[in-house]
């Protein structure tokens, strides 16, 4: 059996009491009260108002993966827009219009490499890159589409799957910085897919709408072909989801409910719900550290932190609502919110969490 030195490559540091300064992982033998002991991570996150947009909108499209560097483009004040704003942290910047105005676009990389595609009104084909100061008009899409599931992580990189154009659609495309490829498609075609996976090699498609229904079917993406897997316990087309391919989660909607589901790359597996249930809430973060918040019916301003097994109701949203932008980055500690409905604002908020080690007894 392996011990604690083979698998860390040291040994358990031996003392009389606790260090002063821990790191989270770190653990040690206190000899004054003959227990091992550990840190872990503690943590209060919180809402803050951020700069606002300089144009109010809702259904904005966004790329960035901190609260610190993000890009929103398009939407509908109304009318349809074609405007785009970068955030710093700060304020935000109206910056170089897209070619032409639209919203439920699909988007997809970083603040300064980003690719924006398809939207509505009129439904659109378009795509266009930016690269940090423009955008520009490059390649149309084979079908044209809205509301579609989408991942990728710069301007050359971003998978489009799945919408309404009407009717809905399993069409797949594939971006690699010149062109679209239709590549495989997927299994059943909806709408409003909740994605996960940043790379258009390796992509989670789960839940959405056909026609009234909602769906429980879950697919997976391997960069030539999706292949249908594990089913959701229960059906769902606006609920919140972020992780990544083999590590998910799907919350809210199912008639307004908080039932969550964790997906652990082979199936889904119906975990603690969340306390206020919601349909339209932005999620982000990662399968054991994410956050949920926002949402309809009665716009909410509740948010919820998962660490992994539950929810914890933490701070409000200032403002309660829906169908903004937000971007977040690898966890639920770095997030932002812009726009959004009801009543078309410009608002911004930022979530951090201040991070502080504390110490507890592993055994």
């Amino acid at each position: 059996m392996a011990n604690y030195r083979d698998i860390h490559g040291f040994q358990i540091e031996i003392r009389s009491d606790n260090p002063s300064n821990p790191i989270d992982g770190q653990v040690w033998y206190n000899t004054t009260d003959s227990k091992l002991r550990g840190a872990a991570v503690s943590s209060t996150g919180a809402w803050a108002t951020g700069g606002t947009l300089n144009t109010a909108r809702e259904y904005i499209a966004g790329a960035g993966v901190s609260n610190s560097a993000s890009l929103g483009f398009g939407g509908n004040e109304p009318p349809t827009s074609a405007k785009t704003e970068s955030y710093n942290g700060t304020s935000w910047t109206e910056v170089n219009d897209l070619s032409t105005g639209r919203n439920q676009m699909g988007g997809a990389g970083t603040y300064t490499s980003a690719v924006g595609f398809g939207g509505t009104p009129p439904l659109s084909n378009k795509t266009d890159t930016w690269n940090g100061t423009s955008w520009t008009e490059v390649a149309t899409m084979n079908t044209t589409t809205r509301l579609m599931g989408n991942a990728g992580s710069s301007s050359t990189n971003a998978l489009s799957f799945g919408g309404l154009t009407p009717p809905n659609t399993s069409k797949n495309e594939k971006w690699n910085g010149t062109s679209w490829t239709e590549v495989a498609d997927l299994n059943t075609a909806r709408d409003n897919i909740r994605g996960a996976g940043a790379a258009s090699t390796a992509a989670l498609a789960f839940g959405g709408s056909s026609g009234p229904g909602s769906e429980e079917e879950t697919e997976t993406w391997n960069g030539s072909a999706w292949t249908e897997v594990g089913d959701l316990n229960s059906g769902r087309g606006n609920g919140a989801g972020f992780g990544t391919s083999t590590n998910a989660i799907a919350a809210g909607n199912v008639s307004s409910s908080g039932i969550t589901e964790l997906w652990d790359g082979t199936s889904w597996t119906e975990v603690s719900d969340l306390n206020t249930g919601r349909d339209y809430a932005f999620g982000f973060g990662a399968y054991t550290s994410g956050i949920v918040c926002g949402g309809a019916p009665n716009p909410k301003a509740q948010t919820e932190a998962w660490d992994g097994s539950s929810w914890t109701e933490v701070a409000d949203l200032g403002t309660a609502g829906w169908a903004g932008n937000y971007q977040n980055g690898s966890s639920g500690t770095d997030g932002l919110i812009s726009g959004g409905l009801p009543a078309r604002t410009n608002l911004t908020e930022e979530w951090t969490v201040d991070v502080s080690n504390s110490t507890i007894t592993v055994s």
